[in-house]
């Protein structure tokens, strides 16, 4: 999915932020996969599963103490341009209390970071 992604955006990066938004579209999204965007230097989100968090800064993001998402800019700001990153962290699973370990593979594209994350 994340190919599909890095495609899509050196394709044309208007259309592919809309199609990562597009709850519609299958290419993008599959069950509780999804393809997230955020922009750098800024860190707000350009693509998201929920459009509440579009033009969130990522950083501001916490599970419980766990800052996830200064780490998750960080760990993308800092690759080379198409590098892949990954990055580990605890998070519920959907209708579940207890975290489960959830890993997030991420990359820079231009201005873009995106990525996808799945439970192990």
């Amino acid at each position: 999915m994340l190919d599909r992604a890095v495609t899509a955006l050196k394709a044309n990066e208007p259309a592919a932020l809309k199609a990562f938004n597009d709850e519609k579209n299958k290419n993008f999204r599959d069950r509780d996969l999804y393809v997230f965007c955020f922009s750098l230097p800024d860190g707000n989100f350009t693509a998201y599963e929920s459009p509440l968090l579009l033009g969130t800064d990522v950083r501001e993001l916490k599970l419980e103490k766990d800052p996830i998402g200064q780490r998750a800019y960080d760990a993308v700001a800092g690759a080379a341009d198409g590098d892949v990153v990954s990055l580990d962290y605890s998070f519920p699973k959907p209708g579940m209390k207890q975290p489960a370990t959830k890993q997030s593979l991420e990359t820079r594209i231009g201005n873009q970071a995106c990525g996808v994350s799945y439970f192990k």
